[in-house]
C-alpha cells in the first residue's frame, strides 16, 4: 500500500511504525473473512482493511470524524485478521496508533468520557475494585441484568497456597479483576506446579500488567504500569527466578509486548526485552513438564474456549489442545473456534450489544457437543461467557487443581 503522510502525522511519535504497517497491506480483504465484526455487522469499514483505510485517511489527509472513531471503538483487538493476512501485517500496532492520535482529536461525550474513565479507574486497582465488586455482589437480586450478568455464579475459594520449598522458582502475575472474580485460579496454579517441582514466589508490587490503561488510550499510564512491574520483577529474575507465568491469556499478551512498547525507551528496553522473553502463559509452562503424573480420569466431557489473546496474539492454540489433551481433557469440537467470544476486555462494557451477540454466537458453537463443562485460558471471557447463565465455565487449571484433590471435576 503506497502511503503519503501529512505533515500533521508525520509528527506524530510513531508516525514512521504507522506507516511501516500500513505499506505491508496490499488490500486482498482475506482479513475481513474471519473478523468476527465484519461478520456480524457486514460493513467493510467495520473490518480490518475498512479500519486500515480510515486510519490511513486521517494519517494522509486528516481526515477524522466521530464515525471513524465508532468504527475503531468496534474492533476486538482479538487479532484474528493477523492470524489470516497472508502479508503479516501488524495491524494491532497500526489500531494502537491510530486510536491514540485520534482520541486526541475526536471529543467523546460526557457518557462515554465518564465510562470510560471510570473503566480506567476501577479495573487496574484490584482492591478498589474488590470492594466494588462486594457491594455488587450484595446487591445482586436488585441489579439490572446488564450488572447481575458480570457477577460470577460461583466463586471457589482459593484454598491453601503451598510455600515455596523447590530448587526451581518462577514468578506470577496476580492480576487485577482475577482475585475478587475467580480467586482460586491463582491459588490452583500454585497447588498443580508444586506437584511439578516448581515454587511459585511471590512478588507483591507487581500489580496491573497496564493492557486496560494502554488500549483504552491511555498510553503513557499503561506504559507506567509496564515500568512498574519490570521494576518489581528484576531483582527475582537476576537471583534466578525461570519465568513469570500469567494465568490470564489477556495480560500475559500484553506483558510479552513489554519489549515491542517499551522500545524506544533508554533505561527499560532491554530490561522490557528480557521480561518479555520470560513471560511464559501457564501452558506454556506445563507443555514443558511430564504431565502423565497429573493426568485426569474423567467421564466429563469439555469444550475449550482459546481466547483469541492465546490463539492469535501468542499463538498457543495448537499447544493448548496438545497440554489438555495430554492431561486427560475430553474435549469435544469447537466450530469456528477462531472467533472472538466478544469480552475482549472492556469490549464487553463499551460494547454490550455487539459483544451479546458475539458471546451467544460463541456458545452456541462450544455446546454444540452438547459438553459438560466449558474450560478457558482467560478470565475476560471466562466472566463473560459464564455471565449468560448456560453451560458452567472454568479456569481449566482449576478442573485440574480439584481432580488431584479428588474433589468433583
Amino acid at each position: 500500500m503506497q502511503t503519503n503522510l501529512s505533515e500533521a502525522a508525520r509528527a506524530l511519535e510513531h508516525a514512521a511504525e504507522a506507516e511501516r504497517v500500513l505499506r505491508t497491506c496490499v488490500h486482498c480483504g482475506f482479513c475481513n473473512a474471519t473478523c468476527p465484526t465484519y461478520q456480524e455487522l457486514g460493513n467493510e469499514l467495520d473490518g480490518p482493511r475498512g479500519r486500515i483505510y480510515l486510519i490511513k485517511q486521517f494519517l494522509e489527509h486528516d481526515a477524522v470524524s466521530e464515525t471513524t472513531q465508532e468504527h475503531l471503538d468496534r474492533c476486538l483487538s482479538c487479532r484474528n485478521c493477523e492470524t489470516t493476512c497472508p502479508s503479516g501485517v501488524e495491524y494491532h500496532k497500526l489500531l494502537d496508533i491510530g486510536r491514540s492520535a485520534i482520541e486526541a482529536r475526536v471529543p467523546r461525550p460526557a457518557s462515554e468520557r465518564v465510562l470510560r474513565e471510570g473503566l480506567r479507574q476501577v479495573l487496574p486497582r484490584p482492591a478498589v475494585f474488590k470492594a466494588l465488586f462486594k457491594t455488587g455482589q450484595a446487591l445482586r437480586p436488585i441489579l439490572p441484568p446488564r450488572l447481575g450478568s458480570k457477577m460470577p455464579r460461583q466463586i471457589a475459594p482459593p484454598g491453601q497456597r503451598p510455600a515455596p520449598r523447590h530448587a526451581r522458582r518462577m514468578l506470577m502475575l496476580e492480576g487485577c479483576v482475577q482475585p475478587s472474580l475467580s480467586p482460586n485460579t491463582n491459588s490452583s496454579t500454585a497447588r498443580v506446579l508444586d506437584r511439578l517441582g516448581i515454587s511459585i514466589e511471590p512478588v507483591r508490587e507487581a500489580a496491573c500488567c497496564g493492557a486496560v490503561d494502554y488500549h483504552m488510550n491511555a498510553q503513557e499510564v499503561g506504559l507506567a504500569r509496564a515500568r512498574r512491574n519490570i521494576d518489581a520483577w528484576w531483582p527475582q529474575l537476576q537471583a534466578g527466578a525461570e519465568a513469570i507465568i500469567q494465568t490470564a491469556s489477556g495480560c500475559g499478551a500484553f506483558v510479552k509486548e513489554y519489549g515491542y512498547i517499551l522500545r524506544d525507551d533508554p533505561q527499560y528496553a532491554e530490561k522490557a526485552r528480557i521480561v518479555s522473553e520470560r513471560a511464559r502463559d501457564l501452558l506454556e509452562v506445563l507443555a514443558a513438564e511430564d504431565l502423565e503424573s497429573l493426568r485426569i480420569e474423567s467421564d466429563q466431557k469439555a469444550a475449550f474456549h482459546c481466547p483469541c489473546t492465546l490463539q492469535h496474539a501468542q499463538k498457543l492454540g495448537t499447544v493448548a489442545q496438545q497440554v489438555l489433551t495430554r492431561l486427560g481433557f475430553n474435549l469435544t469440537a469447537v466450530p469456528d473456534a477462531h472467533l472472538c467470544c466478544g469480552s475482549a476486555g472492556t469490549y464487553s462494557i463499551t460494547q454490550p450489544e455487539l459483544s451479546k451477540k458475539l458471546r451467544d454466537n460463541k456458545l452456541d458453537a462450544l455446546e454444540s457437543g452438547k459438553p459438560d463443562l466449558i474450560v478457558t485460558a482467560n478470565i475476560g471471557c471466562q466472566t463473560h461467557l459464564d455471565g449468560a447463565g448456560r453451560t458452567p465455565v472454568r479456569h481449566w487449571i482449576e478442573v485440574i487443581d480439584a481432580a488431584l484433590q479428588g474433589q468433583p471435576v
